[in-house]
């Protein structure tokens, strides 16, 4: 009852995680396309910057927007902040339900660190933390007035981060918590900066006076690392189910392809949206097409080499490996508590179920190391490559 429990909740907590995601990219995306598309097409009300004429679902909208408050403030605003707060609060039950909850099977790996679920926890909810203090301090250094400069620290940061990670978790959960290290920088973005000084600058408006430049400045500043860094957070996200990415040794530098080749898509979109052309136009998709084919290529390197197996390995061998290592979960009867039946109905009971899932028993064992989870029975490298071997070889019974 417990795991079925269990099942339900991450179904529901991941449902509205996703739909309230859709929201909040989909807004943040449709302001920063509204905002880079005004123009003056000779119909602007009085102190208003730009105009936007779109048709949508039969109709027309004519929206403009005002740097200050028009001659009569609207009885009602409409605030976009529930997205992101949401998508946040929704993300982080996701992350408890999956990695807190099992973290011995899914935060925890003990080849790579030996600590207790509490610790692990506690270094999880930390880093966030952590991670966003640090950036919040870049963002009010003197770093601020000069952007590109910014943005390379803090990509060193997120890479330097990533690799920290690594150290302590395991590698799905180290890739996880670099996306939701950056998602709690953007959603604090919103909550502490973004939606505050909003507010101060509408209670100006209201009272007469003159807004704080500053506070705009701000939440402009706060507001271009949100839209710069959304492509590489979903990339993260998504990449869970691919362990080619997360279980690679070196999966700290594939963070560091991602958020540039996220950040050079967003440009293209941003720039293009803007009215530009030419050549602010010319050099982001051969850009992003070359860090595409490193990204794919870095993936199948493996930076120490693979084992040799000098003896020949045949089935019997390959079974003896699966049941020694991998049938606590992978069986009609599992004897891991975390499991009640064998996850995505996959099990290594007899000669023909280890033949029928052998592709991936190569993708997640054998070249990535991400199964067994957190590798709690203690799989070996050599057994790995005796696997592989196997596999590679045609799968000889003698």
């Amino acid at each position: 009852m417990e795991i079925l429990l269990h099942n339900w909740a991450e179904l529901l907590v991941r449902w509205l995680h996703i739909i309230t995601a859709i929201a909040w990219i989909g807004s943040s995306f449709y302001f920063m396309w509204l905002d880079n598309s005004l123009r003056d097409y000779g119909t602007l009300e009085p102190k208003a910057s730009g105009e936007n004429w779109s048709v949508h679902g039969g109709g027309f909208y004519h929206i403009q927007k005002f740097m200050v408050s028009p001659d009569k403030m609207p009885s009602e605003l409409h605030w976009f902040k529930w997205e992101s707060y949401i998508t946040w609060i929704s993300g982080f039950s996701l992350m408890a339900i999956v990695y807190y909850w099992g973290a011995e099977s899914y935060l925890i790996d003990r080849s790579v660190l030996d600590i207790s679920a509490a610790a692990a926890i506690a270094i999880s909810i930390g880093s966030l933390a952590i991670g966003w203090a640090v950036y919040d301090l870049l963002c009010r250094s003197p770093l601020k007035e000069h952007g590109t400069v910014m943005f390379t620290v803090l990509f060193a940061f997120i890479v330097v981060a990533a690799y920290g990670y690594g150290q302590v978790f395991s590698s799905r959960a180290a890739f996880l918590h670099v996306g939701a290290m950056i998602a709690t920088m953007m959603s604090a973005n919103v909550f502490m900066i973004i939606i505050p000084n909003q507010k101060k600058v509408v209670a100006s408006l209201v009272a007469g006076q003159d807004p704080d430049p500053a506070l705009g400045k701000a939440s402009k500043l706060r507001s271009t690392h949100n839209n710069y860094l959304t492509l590489p957070v979903l990339f993260m996200m998504i990449s869970n189910h691919y362990p080619m990415v997360f279980g690679h040794d070196w999966n700290w530098l594939l963070v560091g392809f991602v958020l540039a080749l996220g950040a050079v898509i967003r440009d293209y979109f941003n720039a293009h949206n803007a009215g530009k052309s030419g050549s602010a136009l010319q050099w982001q998709w051969p850009t992003a097409a070359v860090l595409t084919v490193a990204l794919i290529a870095l993936t199948a390197w493996k930076p120490g080499g693979e084992m040799v197996v000098e003896d020949d390995v045949y089935t019997i061998d390959a079974l003896a490996i699966a049941q020694t290592r991998c049938v606590a979960c992978h069986s009609a009867r599992p004897t891991d508590e975390d499991f009640n039946e064998a996850p995505g109905g996959v099990m290594f009971d007899t000669p023909e179920q280890l033949k029928q899932y052998a592709a991936r028993i190569m993708a997640q064992t054998v070249l990535t190391k991400t199964m067994p989870l957190g590798n709690k029975t203690g799989m070996t490298d050599l057994e790995r490559a005796r696997m592989g071997a196997w596999i590679k070889t045609g799968m000889k019974d003698e």
